[in-house]
């Protein structure tokens, strides 16, 4: 007998299950368009970087990076992202692409005004 509601239970639960999959209907999720973009820049690799780095992440993945950010950090990162992470970055390009994100996001950023003065 408990093996027959077990069995009962189960049909119910499969019933239940199909009527409601009979209502289903696919989801439709709009993102906002992308808003961060790189810092503009006249070094060579802003062009690069611009290029190749939004095919996998948009450009706000960059700016939370630390400012303390050393030359070899941005080096083994882009390199990181060649291989393991498949980016399709050309060897040559790495060195401008790198010297792009240090000035500009990293350690090598010119002083501004602001830090001057304190």
């Amino acid at each position: 007998m408990k093996q027959h509601r077990t069995f009962m239970l189960a049909i119910a639960c499969a019933l239940g299950a199909m009527s409601g999959a009979s209502n289903a209907r696919p989801l439709e999720i709009k993102l906002p368009q992308e808003t961060a973009s790189y810092k503009p820049s006249t070094l060579p690799g802003y062009n690069l970087t611009q290029q190749n780095c939004m095919i996998c992440h948009s450009a706000q993945y960059v700016s939370t990076q630390p400012s303390t950010s050393t030359r070899a950090y941005w080096d083994a990162t882009v390199k990181k992202m060649k291989k393991p992470f498949g980016a399709p970055l050309k060897d040559e390009d790495i060195p401008a692409i790198v010297d792009y994100l240090v000035k500009t996001y990293g350690a090598e950023q010119p002083l501004t005004n602001a830090a001057v003065s304190k």
